[in-house]
């Protein structure tokens, strides 16, 4: 079921020992270059194309109409439509509640005001295909709608029927997305970077894919803004001990295991029995999973039982994996928390798995993969804006720095930096000098004609 790999006593580097993924394999991204270049060059003609090829539907029109954009509210059932609303609801405070808002900083004469702006248009990415993520919308496109992005575009690959499923385009319609096309895999991505004769261009790209996906995005950073994080196949490490129920922490494995392969599913504890009872219970509740192919094709290559020393030895294993999700089902699981360093989530306690933060519990569910959670977060507002300055100074903040830029420029071997400065400086006294004689001037003008009367 899952790989065991015994730590107990080891005390090397662990990187050593621990599996890492690799996107070496030059096969994807010789394959999603080709799928790039041609949506690039054939525009709409390669959309068409690709999505036959890929998905078996032949599509009359890439974008999905509004009315059945919002008919898709009406349709979805009413528990459904109450799941998204507290959803849409969850995420909004929390993003709007983190938000950097503009702020002024003063020193001495120089002011700096922190402007922040959207970005005009935002593609968001939705998987389809094994599942549906009428999620992953309301994660993508509510941080943008409260950074204050314009117009949001939607790519989802269409369904066997050749139609977006009910759920996924209700969710659209809840937040507001102003466009909608029936695309998937790197294909979408293309299409939203570089634009063709049905869909304009973006400025960022974001959402979780599979690796296709997620290299397409990678090979397109710099024509469009990408997030950091490697949003690709799932992945989550259970560190466990007795306080937990075997059948939460098994299921907890698989909840990430069951969106299908080159993810990671691992579990950690320094008590064999505990390991050992897991994997027993892992192993009926796989058999008798819907999904259970998917789970045992993510098992396969990217599951693992480690079983270490101490607690601190599991977290440091978690560290090095640099999880997507890591929970912590193990008794008093906050005093691990500083100790963590690298995961996209952490979820605390019995209580916590990371289906809550997959939903409603309100920060973002596209979350840091395949390692980049050691650089990258998750998804959130600024994510959707630029952040630049407006300088100003004064005229004593001017003479007191004018030096110091002086200085640094003539090491730099920049004369004309310095002259800017100086010329200012020199400038601003003469008008300073010349401002004070005329007022000198009129001053003695009235004083006389005062006398005179």
């Amino acid at each position: 079921m899952l790989k065991k790999l015994d730590l107990r006593g080891f005390e090397g580097e662990l990187d050593t020992v621990l599996p890492r993924p690799s996107l070496d394999d030059e096969a994807p991204v010789a394959l999603v270059r080709e799928i790039l270049e041609n949506v690039r060059t054939n525009g709409d003609k390669a959309l068409i194309e690709l999505t036959l090829k890929y998905d078996n539907v032949d599509l009359d029109s890439l974008r999905v109409p509004k009315d059945e954009l919002y008919g898709a509210l009406d349709m979805i059932p009413r528990d459904l439509r109450s799941a998204l609303e507290e959803a849409r609801e969850a995420i909004a405070g929390f993003h709007e509640h983190s938000f950097v808002v503009p702020s002024r900083y003063e020193r001495e004469g120089i002011t700096v005001d922190h402007l922040v702006r959207p970005v005009s248009r935002a593609g968001l990415y939705a998987p389809g295909g094994r599942a549906i993520y009428p999620s992953s919308v309301l994660m993508c496109a509510i941080p943008a709608r409260v950074a204050g992005v314009a117009s949001l575009v939607l790519c989802v690959p269409p369904g066997p029927n050749g139609q977006i499923p009910l759920p996924t385009l209700a969710a659209a319609a809840l937040v507001g997305v102003d466009e909608v096309y029936s695309i998937g895999g790197a294909q979408a991505v293309a299409a939203m970077a570089y634009g063709t004769e049905t869909i304009d261009p973006v400025d960022v790209i974001v959402g979780p894919g599979n690796k296709y996906v997620s290299i397409a995005k990678r090979l397109v950073a710099g024509v469009v803004g990408i997030p950091s994080a490697f949003a690709g196949p799932s992945e989550v490490v259970v560190i466990a001990d007795n306080t937990i129920d075997p059948e939460w922490a098994a299921i907890d494995v698989i909840v990430q295991a069951e969106h299908g392969p080159d993810g990671l599913a691992w579990l950690i504890s320094w008590q064999e029995e505990v390991i050992d009872s897991i994997l027993k219970v892992m192993e009926n509740q796989v058999k008798n999973a819907p999904r259970r192919s998917e789970i045992e094709a993510t098992l396969a290559n990217g599951g693992y039982a480690v079983l270490v020393d101490s607690p601190a030895q599991a977290v440091d294993v978690a560290n090095h994996v640099a999880p997507e999700h890591l929970e912590l089902a193990c008794g008093d699981s906050h005093i691990l928390v500083p100790a963590v360093q690298n995961a996209g989530a952490v979820f605390c306690g019995p209580l916590a798995p990371a289906s809550i933060g997959d939903y409603l519990a309100g920060p973002n569910h596209v979350l840091p993969t395949f390692r980049s959670a050691r650089f990258s977060s998750a998804l959130g507002v600024n994510d959707f804006v630029r952040h630049s300055h407006a300088i100003s100074i004064t005229q004593k903040g001017l003479e007191r720095v004018a030096p110091f830029v002086e200085s640094i420029a003539l090491a730099e071997g920049l004369d004309a930096h310095a002259q800017s400065v100086a010329m200012r400086v020199a400038g601003s006294k003469l008008r300073a000098e010349f401002e004070e004689e005329q007022v000198s001037k009129s001053s003695s003008g009235l004083r006389f004609k005062r006398h005179s009367g």
